[in-house]
């Protein structure tokens, strides 16, 4: 399966007997699918089947999708609301008896709003129901134009995904060969620093001084963390390669990444090391900036 991104926009418009209609559906990121449909009054039928086809389109996004539709060449009817007018009438016939004001005009009462409503004429049950359908059909051509503009995306993000890793592997290679990584190097260093402790006093117990630069040594050494960023690189390969909605998991890994960059940094007493790490932190950063755009 390809790679998607979480963005994109795509139209669609046709024509169904007197409907003319269109469809603008776009999307952006989000932890989960969403889908915010909004349809003319009079067409809620066509939701809940558009709303199920979006879901087995899409995993994740807020999707937007907005629909108008007009009726052409169709005549507009002017008609009285009877109830309406009725309550209007009774109201101002109480209204003149309390105030003895004069009775309104004609005009007067059928501008009021409510009295007086244009309407298009009544449509055919078929004609509706094809309508419907026109629409649907063209909700599902705009989803797939999105979804394949998604792809689009999606396969751009994963080359500059697949760069990411390359540096956070070439990094990781040079840390490994980092002359001060080595435990020999680091108690050699720890040394020098308790022969110049030994040397400006008397007071420090020579044993116990080596046994805690021993410690530190150990502590210090960051064969671990080359080894699970080692890991991750690969899993994330791994997960680009198959494609899908993977864009969760490699957030996950894309934390774990930046907290081994992270201990890297802090574990190291080389200028070397110290470089590379937070060099790590810096390309992990932008791993995971991209990875926030994928499905």
């Amino acid at each position: 399966m390809a790679l998607s991104s979480m963005t994109g926009f795509a139209r669609a418009d046709g024509v169904s007997g007197n409907y003319v209609w269109h469809w603008e559906i776009k999307s952006v990121n989000a932890k989960g699918l969403e889908l915010r449909l909004r349809v003319p009054p009079g067409w809620d039928a066509i939701e809940p089947p558009l709303r199920a086809r979006a879901t087995e389109a899409l995993a994740r996004g807020t999707i937007h999708a907005n629909l108008t539709v007009q009726r052409a060449g169709v005549a507009p009817l002017v008609r009285v609301n009877e109830p309406v007018l009725a309550a209007v009438l009774s109201t101002v016939e109480e209204v003149t008896r309390r105030t003895k004001a004069a009775p309104p005009t004609a005009d007067g009462i059928l501008g009021l709003k409510g009295v007086i409503e244009v309407v298009d004429e009544d449509e055919r049950e078929e004609d509706r129901r094809a309508g419907e359908a026109s629409v649907s059909e063209g909700f599902a051509t705009a989803l797939a134009s999105l979804s394949e503009m998604r792809k689009r995306e999606g396969a751009a993000l994963g080359r500059v995904l697949r760069a990411r890793l390359d540096e956070i592997a070439a990094l990781t290679a040079g840390a490994e060969a980092a002359p001060g990584r080595r435990a020999e190097a680091i108690k050699a260093r720890l040394a020098e620093q308790v022969a110049v402790l030994l040397e400006t006093s008397t007071r420090f117990d020579p044993d116990r001084l080596h046994q805690e630069a021993i410690l530190i040594a150990s502590k210090a050494d960051i064969r671990e963390e080359l080894d699970r960023l080692a890991a991750h690189v690969a899993q994330a390969r791994r997960l680009i390669e198959a494609g899908g909605p993977v864009g969760r998991k490699l957030d996950f890994l894309s934390q774990e990444l930046n907290r081994e960059s992270n201990t890297l940094c802090a574990k190291s007493n080389d200028v070397e090391l110290t470089n590379i790490g937070l060099e790590l932190k810096t390309v992990v950063e932008q791993f995971r900036e991209q990875v926030q755009n994928l499905e």
